[in-house]
């Protein structure tokens, strides 16, 4: 991991969306005025944005709801613990609320973001923050710009429509439409991309260079459709093109090589969230995935937490092709040693004292024994790790690339182009079985191996919606490319499923759940605001 230290002191607490009462004059959020804010150079203004990215990925926050939504994963309950008030089994059953805590989490963390880049806006306007290094005003502005238009989709993105506050006033907003939201986020990406960089060196690693804030344009453009009802599949390919064009980036021969503990170096990486063990901490998904006796696995200096829960949904699992490299490295399976790789690891509640295997099944998302269920490989876990992880988490990465300009492809009626892109990713993936990684542009508009349906102790019961998945088979090659990568919960909502299929626990709950609930806190704090449709 590239030790990238951020002053991270001054994080402005949310202002305007999560307070206590609503009169503003009584409020105390900080004894820091903004006179009292300084900063001694650029970077260290911007890093605040940077350092924000990091709370998205607690298992509580945007990470483990984009993942446990979905019909990926789950976090079930099991003897160690992990009920936790049914907030996780609400994520998977979709019956949260708006006091659900995750809610509050990912509401705030992103608020935190966007008003933190309206104040840095601010100072860098009043030319209260110093430029060194050759950096010019217009091109800090339009990082900056970038950065928040990022929260901003993440806001669009989870909750619709939602308050647009773009400047440090204490006005407490009203909701702006989801469709407001992202005709701000395009016209603020591609107003910031002619002052941005288009060096992509490591002083511009884990920042936004112009090919990352294409990337975040791409990603938008890609869900257009459900953000505005209007598809953008030609723009969001234009902005695909001018990344590849860029010959900037490329795939890492290996799959494991983009999520190993030293991936800054990756080829493929457009935009990292860097995380450091000691001063940059909060990717943890080893410590809710994994069993405690895996501390032996690695010589963790940390103990994961009971039994861990998080795991894959076994219907999931079973769309993959058992020759897919992408398995194996994706999800730790089977017996399970020491560091030594020769000592078994052994249970310590429904199982203990004897060997410790984890197996797919599962009988059902509310509840599981301490070995089963698959759990997260994807990312290394490093010998002697701590409680939280070196790796840096790769957003967008060039596969990303790839595959949003072949889905655009397909349904605009390329499937052939769009099948030598999906081919390329899958390369690599079947690198002893070569001939499998090629796919035609009729398997792309094939159903998806998915079987989806309701599961009882360990059975399924009954199939629900059985419809057709249109392009089922491309949004497969999403799920196993893009599994612990915060994609599956998107991808689900453009592919027309998250609130029409069955998996596991989970069967529908409403068109609504498209979007979550504004925290009731929030609601509570702001008149202006009026609750999410459904909530």
């Amino acid at each position: 991991m590239k030790t990238i230290k951020y002053n991270i002191t001054t994080l402005l607490l949310i202002l305007l969306l999560a307070a206590c009462n609503n009169d503003l004059d009584e409020m105390l959020y900080t004894e820091v005025t903004d006179d009292q804010l300084t900063y001694t150079n650029a970077y260290q203004a911007t890093g605040v944005l940077y350092a924000n990215m990091r709370e998205l990925f607690d298992h509580h926050n945007w990470a483990g709801v984009q993942e446990t939504s979905s019909d990926e994963l789950v976090m079930p309950a099991n003897a160690s613990g992990w009920d936790d008030g049914g907030i996780y089994k609400r994520i998977h059953l979709h019956t949260w609320n708006s006091e659900n805590e995750q809610m509050n989490a990912m509401w705030n963390s992103l608020y935190k973001g966007a008003i933190n880049a309206n104040r840095i806006i601010s100072l860098l306007e009043e030319n209260k923050i110093p430029l060194t290094d050759g950096l010019t005003k217009e091109g800090v502005l339009a990082e900056v710009k970038i950065a928040r238009a990022f929260f901003y989709w993440l806001i669009c993105d989870n909750f619709g429509d939602a308050p647009l506050v773009t400047s440090t006033g204490t006005e407490l907003q009203a909701k702006s439409s989801r469709t407001e939201l992202y005709q701000f986020i395009v016209s603020e990406v591609n107003a910031a991309l002619p002052n941005l960089s288009e060096d992509n060196s490591r002083l511009l690693y884990g920042r936004f260079n112009k090919w990352a804030a294409k990337a975040l344009l791409a990603n938008v453009y890609l869900n257009a459709g459900v953000y505005t009802g209007t598809p953008a599949w030609q723009e969001c390919i234009q902005q695909c093109d001018d990344v590849i064009n860029s010959a900037k980036y490329s795939l890492n021969a290996n799959f494991r090589d983009v999520f190993t503990t030293q991936n800054e170096n990756s080829p493929e990486i457009v935009f990292a969230i860097p995380f450091e063990e000691t001063v940059g901490g909060g990717f943890l998904f080893h410590m809710f995935s994994w069993h405690a006796s895996l501390k032996a696995k690695a010589n963790m200096q940390a103990t994961p937490w009971g039994s861990g829960s998080a795991m894959a949904v076994p219907q999931f699992i079973d769309t993959y092709d058992p020759l897919d490299g992408r398995l194996a490295d994706t999800w730790l399976m089977g017996p399970q040693f020491a560091a030594d790789g020769k000592t078994p690891l052994l249970g310590a509640y429904d199982q203990a004292g004897k060997p410790l295997v984890f197996t797919k099944d599962i009988p059902d998302g509310l509840y599981t024994g301490e070995s089963e269920g698959y759990r997260m490989n994807k990312f290394t876990v490093k010998m002697g790790a701590l409680h939280n992880l070196d790796n840096d988490f790769p957003f967008f990465r060039y596969a990303d690339i790839l595959l949003m300009k072949a889905e655009c492809l397909l349904r605009n009626g390329n499937p052939n182009e769009a099948s030598t892109l999906v081919s390329q990713v899958r390369a690599r993936a079947f690198k002893n079985n070569p001939a499998k990684a090629t796919v035609t542009g009729n398997d792309l508009q094939q159903n998806s191996r998915y079987k989806y349906g309701y599961v009882e102790d360990y059975k399924l019961v009954d199939e629900g919606n059985t419809a057709p998945v249109q392009y089922g088979r491309l949004l497969d090659e999403l799920g196993w490319e893009f599994a612990w990568e915060g994609h599956r919960r998107r991808d689900m909502i453009r592919f027309g499923i998250f609130t029409t299929k069955s998996w596991l626990s989970h069967k529908p709950n409403g068109d609504y759940r498209i979007t979550f609930p504004i925290p009731q806190q929030t609601i509570n704090s702001n008149p202006n605001l009026t609750q999410n449709q459904g909530y």
